[in-house]
This record gives C-alpha cells, sequence and structure tokens, in this order.
C-alpha cells in the first residue's frame, strides 16, 4: 500500500468517526484508495488484503465492514437473501447483477422509475428501496 492509499484510507475514517486501526486503514485503502467506486464482498476484500501480503483475518474484514456500514461509509447490498455485497457508492441507485459471474454492478439511475410503493404496514416507515435486477446473458 502506498502512503498515498494509506492517507486517503486514513482521512476516510476520519471523516466518519472510526478510529484508524491498522487493519481498518489497510481496508480503506483497498476499498477507496484509488478513488474508484467499488462492490466487494468479505471474501473477496479478505483475499485482496492477502494478496498485498496484509496480515487480516476474514473474522476482522467481515467486522470492519459491519463497523463501515453502521458509520455509512459502504452500504450492504445483499442478493438471494444471503449474500452480501459492500459497495462504497452510498448514494441511493439500483444495481445490475450479473448471475454467472455473482458480480454486482451499478445500474443507471436515471433509467429507473419508481411509480409508487406500498404503503407501508401500520406502526413501520420505509426506510429505503433496494433495486437489484438480475441478469444472465443471452444463449
Amino acid at each position: 500500500m502506498t502512503s498515498a492509499q494509506h492517507n486517503v484510507g486514513t482521512s476516510w475514517l476520519a471523516k466518519a468517526g472510526l478510529r484508524p486501526t491498522r487493519q481498518r486503514v489497510t481496508l480503506a485503502a483497498l476499498l477507496i484508495g484509488d478513488g474508484q467506486h467499488r462492490h466487494v464482498t468479505a471474501e473477496s476484500l479478505f483475499e485482496a488484503a492477502k494478496s498485498q501480503g496484509e496480515a487480516v483475518s476474514l473474522a476482522t474484514v467481515y467486522n470492519t465492514l459491519r463497523a463501515f456500514c453502521d458509520v455509512g461509509l459502504v452500504q450492504e447490498v445483499t442478493v438471494d437473501g444471503s449474500k452480501s455485497y459492500f459497495d462504497t457508492n452510498t448514494h441511493d441507485h439500483p444495481h445490475f447483477y450479473w448471475e454467472e459471474d455473482a458480480k454486482l454492478t451499478d445500474a443507471p439511475s436515471e433509467d429507473l422509475v419508481i411509480a409508487q410503493l406500498p404503503d407501508a404496514p401500520d406502526g413501520a416507515e420505509i426506510a429505503s428501496v433496494d433495486v437489484v435486477i438480475r441478469l444472465r446473458r443471452k444463449s
């Protein structure tokens, strides 16, 4: 990890009020160090850290991603009710899920129109609407 990536990771954590532990800075730098948004799973982030020679456990990656979610640095997108992706773009936007590759990408939000939502049940309010459009390649 370059010192510039380290600094970006440290600043990102500070902005959210998170203490910059070595593991958090490492994972933050892998997530946003190049300035690009990405969708990762805990496993893919763990493998990326390992390939950079960073000593971090899979449990630490899960806990760190959960902490990043809790402070709004990333958002969790669940596919199939069990597979979680973590997105560094926290603005509301839809996603494409590529079934063959198990890959999540952003979909253009300007093309999405939701005309009406059902009323929330009594005693509840709608917190958010997640849109995941499942894709498969044409045969």
